[in-house]
């Protein structure tokens, strides 16, 4: 949208200006039909335009028309000539990026309890390098229902039943109001978990009572002192809130790993200060690393702490592997202390953000796939894997997605993107304008009132239950229980022309004790990242032993 036009339309809603312009057209035409036999057409299209202007503002399903009356209508015409103008001219539905017009119309589909079938076989070229597909059994199983669910934090006071598949971390502030209120009551109504995002918990959080996973950044926002250095008591007051179930300490986002973020003042609106804990109209800073602690074991120590100041809560932490010897580091702190997370989340270098530097999100961070399993087998490799739980967050949005993720270690995964376009977000990537055509992205009053709190719940609920039905036939295809029984036997992945390996034979697994054993020089390293990095790592410091590689 041109500049001008945004700024007019901060002033005046665009809404009102295509209705008083079909009005003035329906009055001049009339009297010019009235007066010089004339202008008929033009007084019939301004009338049939304010009709349909008022029935655009009136209706909820569709956010667009809701801030774009009459006009907004030529985005659904060009949807439906678009596939053929692609098809023909210019590219595939798989093109496209981050997320492809067949993966958001999937989701739109499951959101709005829309078929999701396709005709004619799969668009996807079967001998390209790279192909996935998982593998059925000739004996199908029957499952009586979709509602998976692990235990997270098994053993403390208070564990929680999670959902294998949840909304992942989205901040008010990122977040408009009214998309919060979707994602809560979506989520209360189907029984899965809510990130907060680093953003804290806000009344719009706690309206519908959904289940909350409250995620803890470097600005400690919402149990912070004036200064910015974590403060207990405001810690506990929230953390003992019922509706809060998991605690998540926030070292990295995948999108922007060792990046932090300044919300400018005139940003901080009285709303997002008492969320966060900060002063209205004061930049609101959150630094790169935490203030709490500094070394593996002391980080291990706030983990407890946390747990201690929640009662028993689960609690853990959500990274995106940068440097490896950084990851060995907490792992060897683990062993050395006796203490673990009751989880960690692997975030993906994919997933989304609303503002990062083009070099960050394009060149900085592991992708999930080398995170998530790089994880997974050093726990595997320390006997701990049995005791911490891992989710995984990294452009994930079909069942098939969430059973990859499982065959590499996930217990669960995360989605944020995947119920951004459950509750109507065209991919318009205005995020850190403020401008969001759809209202799921902005401040702006006028904007996020496109958003219907109760259309966009159902939404949410229906995307979810959906997709978590998918992913139960995909479970009795392959003649497994429970989706947590998929492992790296069951994928398979073309490598080049005919030749093709279960990830199982083409990533590298490892054993239960083999980095134990590797350690006491009982056995190889299982794999070159360990030979070169573990013996960098230590628990008391995150800086490497060798400080040039």
């Amino acid at each position: 949208m041109p500049a001008w036009l945004n700024a007019l339309n901060r002033h005046v809603p665009i809404r009102y200006l295509v209705l008083f312009t079909c009005a003035v057209a329906m009055l001049l035409g009339g009297f010019t039909w009235i007066a010089f036999d004339r202008g008929g057409l033009v007084a019939l299209l301004g009338a049939a335009g304010v009709a349909l202007g008022l029935r655009d503002l009136r209706q909820a399903p569709r956010a667009v028309l809701r801030n774009y009356p009459v006009i907004g209508h030529l985005r659904y015409l060009l949807e439906f000539i678009r596939p053929e103008i692609r098809q023909y001219f210019i590219e595939s539905d798989h093109e496209a990026a981050p997320f492809s017009r067949q993966q958001r119309s999937l989701v739109y589909q499951r959101a709005k309890g829309d078929s999701d079938k396709r005709p004619f076989g799969t668009q996807l070229d079967v001998h390209e390098e790279g192909y996935e597909w998982i593998n059925h059994s000739l004996q199908p199983t029957t499952l009586p229902g979709h509602d998976f669910r692990i235990t997270i934090g098994a053993g403390r006071a208070q564990p929680y039943s999670a959902s294998v598949f949840n909304i992942s971390a989205m901040s008010f502030g990122a977040l408009s109001a009214n998309a919060i209120l979707s994602l809560n009551a979506g989520a209360k109504k189907g029984g899965f978990m809510h990130d907060t995002g680093e953003g804290s918990i806000s009344r719009y959080h706690r309206e519908h009572g959904g289940d909350l996973c409250w995620e803890i950044g470097s600005g400690y926002f919402g149990c912070r002192h004036d200064d910015g250095s974590f403060s207990e008591e405001r810690f506990t007051a929230n953390a003992t809130a019922p509706q809060v179930k998991l605690i998540e300490l926030k070292l990295s986002q995948g999108a922007k790993p060792g990046h932090g973020g300044v919300l400018p003042g005139p940003k901080v609106t009285p709303e997002i200060a008492a969320a966060r804990g900060v002063p209205v109209g004061t930049d609101c800073v959150s630094p790169s690393a935490h203030s709490a602690f500094s070394t593996p074991v002391e980080m291990l120590a706030f983990i407890e702490r946390l747990r201690s100041l929640s009662g028993g809560k689960p609690t853990g932490f959500k990274f995106c592997i940068g440097h490896p010897w950084e990851w060995f580091a907490l792992a060897k702190a683990m062993v050395e202390t006796g203490i673990t997370p009751d989880f960690i989340v692997v975030d993906g270098a994919e997933g989304g953000t609303g503002a990062a530097p083009l070099e960050f999100t394009d060149h900085v961070g592991a992708p999930m796939q080398e995170g998530l399993l790089l994880v997974h087998n050093t726990l595997v490799g320390l006997n701990l894997r049995d005791k911490i739980r891992i989710g995984a967050a990294g452009r994930i949005v079909s069942a098939f997605d969430i059973a990859r993720a499982m065959a590499l270690g996930a217990d669960w995964c995360n989605s944020a993107r995947g119920f951004m376009f459950a509750l109507g977000c065209i991919q318009a990537q205005h995020c850190h304008t403020g401008e969001c055509p759809t209202g799921v992205t902005t401040q702006d009053p006028h904007r996020q009132r496109a958003l219907v709190v109760g259309d966009k719940t159902e939404r949410v609920h229906r995307f979810h239950q959906n997709t978590m039905h998918a992913l139960q036939e995909l479970v009795q295809a392959a003649g497994l229980n429970h989706p947590n029984e998929i492992t790296a036997n069951h994928i398979v992945r073309r490598i080049a022309g005919d030749q093709v390996r279960l990830l199982a034979n083409h990533l590298s697994f490892v054993k239960p004790g083999e980095l134990l054993a590797a350690e006491r020089g009982e056995a190889p390293w299982p794999h070159a990242v360990y030979s070169v990095y573990w013996g960098m790592a230590r628990a008391g410091s995150f800086t490497p032993v060798v400080a040039a590689l």
